[in-house]
């Protein structure tokens, strides 16, 4: 098994040694609705779990949420909302789209609030270590001492500086790239609780001060607890390359002494929407609550994996519409099976359907081994499709219990499950009723009760077989 490192800038190979393979993902910041940016790095991320764990790898997947950022903060402010009701609102109906696209391989959901002494351990062995500054208004990394910093992104630390990426503010900052560590909430230190609301900022009563944490160093205290200073895979989108994941590096193995912080670092490409950056001033803002209103979520995620995942999407309701459309027809293809199965239990299979499938599943493992490219097994498997649509009704029932089964097993271990169509009594009868009128060759009648099927939501196919029902 392949996978692409990021930071090596070529596919590596993954060697199942038995011990658990830890991955951390970058969870989302809890402050609005998730959109389907993230659904494309969280589907990706799953999809990518469960075949590890097909292929018996034992995987350990730790998703942070940012819960403390200056976003919340600053929505918290413009909604006079608590900043931890805010949160607490949103990290909920998170978990519940998370659950709707049938996002199930996360082993742990780590909010970063609940392991502030961690992150205050982190900055205080940077600080000792002499890779962290104290100015006005919180502690700094100096990235002028971390001599690597730029490793992952391919940038020289000037490069670094002059780029647009998200870089924190401060007055008396030493290298105009350093970034905080722990932010002063106030300049007055309170006394009472271990934590406080002040001017609408949460505050913790630590050793470093009144204060809060940085975004990056986050990650890293949340990775340690549970990995240690060095694990397998990080992934996250494209986006958090620089400055965040650059920042997780230099603060680790400086905090640490030991590198690399991480073996591989995987990616995903940007979602864009028409063309566009997704932006709630363009009006092309689009959530996954908004999305599974139009779709059911197995059209998001087979639109997801029918692009490779370092590669860029450009949604559009086209390609919505396409990915919809591809689902319908293979499961039009599976419950056609079952009618082949049902029926054709004396014709004698011919074994070339055995050589079809073994020639299946070989690509299955040879495309999601290689650094997990669905889209071309997905195309392989599209292509089946077509190829037995219209000599499907001659296949011996075995064989089309043998490739029902590989379709079914192997979308369900990249997260898809494709529905049995269930045609109720009455619906069937009218159905038969209609074919001994067909057989009969009165077609007025025949004709009048395929009408009416389709006013009661379901169309129908003649076929070799007999009628064939369908939902509309």
């Amino acid at each position: 098994m392949f996978i692409y490192n990021t930071l090596s800038g070529k596919k590596e190979e993954v060697k199942n040694t038995g011990r658990t393979l830890r991955l951390f993902v970058c969870g989302p910041t809890v402050y609005d609705y998730a959109h389907i940016g993230h659904a494309r790095t969280y589907l990706v991320f799953d999809s990518i779990v469960r075949y590890l764990r097909y292929r018996n790898f034992d995987v350990f997947y730790l998703q942070n949420i940012t819960d403390i950022d200056d976003k919340i903060i600053e929505r918290g402010k413009s909604e006079k909302r608590s900043p931890f009701a805010l949160v607490k609102s949103f990290e909920k109906k998170y978990l519940e789209d998370m659950k709707n696209l049938g996002i199930v391989s996360v082993n742990e959901y780590a909010p970063a609030s609940k392991f502030i002494p961690e992150i205050v351990r982190q900055v205080q062995a940077l600080i000792k270590k002499g890779y962290a500054y104290e100015a006005e208004d919180g502690y700094y990394f100096d990235i002028s001492k971390f001599k690597d910093y730029g490793k992952l992104a391919h940038r020289t630390v000037e490069a670094a500086e002059d780029s647009t990426s998200r870089i924190d503010t401060g007055k008396d900052k030493i290298n105009k790239g350093d970034f905080a560590l722990w932010k002063f909430v106030s300049s007055k230190n309170p006394t009472g609780k271990k934590i406080k609301i002040i001017k609408g900022e949460p505050a913790w009563n630590t050793s470093l001060g009144w204060g809060r944490p940085g975004w990056h160093i986050e990650d890293t205290a949340i990775s340690e607890k549970f990995f240690g200073p060095q694990y397998d895979l990080h992934g996250g989108a494209v986006d958090l390359k620089f400055p965040h994941h650059e920042a997780e590096i230099a603060q680790q193995e400086a905090a640490s002494g030991k590198h690399p912080f991480v073996k591989t670092w995987m990616h995903t490409g940007f979602l864009l929407i028409n063309g566009k950056k997704m932006s709630k001033s363009l009006k092309n803002f689009l959530t996954i609550r908004d999305f599974l209103k139009e779709y059911p979520p197995e059209v998001l995620r087979w639109m997801v994996l029918r692009h490779h995942y370092r590669s860029p999407v450009n949604y559009t309701n086209a390609l919505a519409e396409q990915a919809r459309t591809e689902i319908l027809k293979l499961t039009d293809l599976v419950n056609k099976l079952n009618m082949v199965i049902k029926n054709n239990k004396k014709i004698v299979s011919s074994g070339d359907m055995h050589i079809h499938i073994e020639k299946l599943q070989r690509s299955f493992h040879e495309t999601l081994d290689d650094d997990f490219n669905t889209p071309e097994f997905m195309g392989h498997l599209f292509a089946s499709e077509a190829m037995y649509q219209d000599k499907l009704w001659g296949v011996s029932a075995e064989d089309a219990k043998k490739l029902k089964e590989f379709i079914d097993s192997t979308l369900d271990i990249l997260g898809i499950k494709l529905k049995t169509y269930k045609i109720p009594r009455d619906i069937q009868k009218i159905a038969n009723d209609r074919e001994k009128f067909r057989g009969s060759k009165q077609f007025m009648q025949s004709d009048a009760l395929r009408k009416k099927l389709k006013g009661l939501g379901y169309s129908l196919e003649d076929t070799p077989l007999g009628p064939w029902l369908k939902p509309i």
